[in-house]
């Protein structure tokens, strides 16, 4: 008996409307992730712009660049790419999976009707104001650019630095420091004991520099003496040669020059750029299993490490193999070019 009530409870028309509704919220995210714009039809556009880094002063908080999400309700059509994208993760027809969508939709808007707020996860909330207009507050936690992966806010504390000479300089100008000279304590010190090590300290000094002297002369001794062994040694070699030099045949030889090759431009096909670089190896071997040939060609000016799905020197061979990555792999694949 208890069997048979929790299958009722799964088959009652809310719980499955609140599944598709789960699902369908789950497939937009994902197509936020490809496409600038996602079309739900006969309720709105879920629509992406790209937002440049930003710092915040105020909380000394660094953001990656990223995708603001916004929506429009005037943009309504069915351009089949959210149904497509159902039928073909789903199994189901076309008709079969706009059907559903339809249903969605309709349960979504009769939720506003009733002054509802309908929260859409990872994407933003939707609500009717009290003119009965279509506000939407994107939730702004997740990170629809793909080239930002890995990276994360960044939080840099203040530096502190020292002003205390500062301060201590601009009081000295107001207020004059007046030093008052303490007494010495009178020790009793024999002054010829003074003297004796004036004169030992002298003697020392002497007879280190007079013994640094010695060693410098005798070493110049011996080079020089070096110096005329080797001189007379080649003389004596000298005389053992003929001066009359035998002379050579005369070879002609004919040389081809070849032109050298110009090396062109490289072009590369960017997979991505990576915070951190274990993260583009990690990329690497990814792509290495799919069979492509990536590569690592260092990090561009923000510091970012980047990778390639292969590099190419004829740039409609680069141009074909972008295409081909666009359509089988990666729709943010771009093409990089450099001498």
């Amino acid at each position: 008996m208890l069997i048979k009530t929790y299958v009722r409870c799964f088959e009652h028309p809310y719980f499955l409307s609140y599944l598709r509704y789960m699902v369908v919220e789950h497939y937009i995210s994902e197509l936020l992730y490809r496409y600038n714009c996602v079309m739900v039809p006969e309720f709105g556009a879920f629509l992406t712009q790209m937002k440049s880094a930003v710092l915040i002063q105020a909380s000394n908080t660094f953001y990656p660049p990223s995708k603001l999400i916004s929506f429009n309700e005037q943009v309504s059509s069915n351009d089949g790419l959210l149904v497509s994208y159902i039928s073909d993760t789903e199994k189901l027809s076309y008709e079969e999976a706009l059907v559903k969508v339809s249903q969605i939709v309709k349960n979504w808007k009769i939720k506003l009707q009733k002054g509802e707020r309908l929260e859409l996860a990872n994407i933003g909330e939707l609500w009717l104001n009290a003119n009965q207009k279509l506000q939407f507050q994107p939730f702004g936690k997740t990170n629809y650019l793909t080239a930002s992966f890995g990276l994360s806010s960044v939080v840099s504390h203040p530096v502190t630095r020292e002003v205390l000479k500062e301060k201590v300089v601009a009081l000295e100008e107001k207020i004059p420091f007046v030093f008052t000279p303490e007494k010495r304590e009178t020790v009793s010190f024999r002054p010829y004991l003074k003297y004796a090590a004036i004169a030992l300290l002298t003697v020392s000094l002497g007879l280190t520099g007079f013994r640094l002297y010695k060693e410098s002369a005798e070493k110049q001794q011996l080079a020089a003496e070096d110096a005329q062994e080797q001189v007379s040694k080649r003389i004596q070699e000298a005389t053992f040669f003929d001066t009359a030099p035998m002379e050579l045949p005369t070879l002609s030889l004919d040389v081809i020059s070849t032109p050298k090759k110009k090396v062109g431009r490289v072009h590369h096909i960017v997979a991505g750029a990576f915070r951190f670089k274990k993260n583009a190896e990690k990329k690497m071997r990814q792509l290495k299993r799919r069979g492509f040939n990536p590569a690592y060609i260092g990090t561009n000016p923000h510091g970012l490490h980047m990778v390639t799905y292969d590099s190419y020197t004829d740039v409609d061979e680069a141009l074909n193999a972008l295409r081909l990555v666009k359509r089988t792999q990666s729709s943010d694949a771009w093409l990089l070019s450099a001498k």
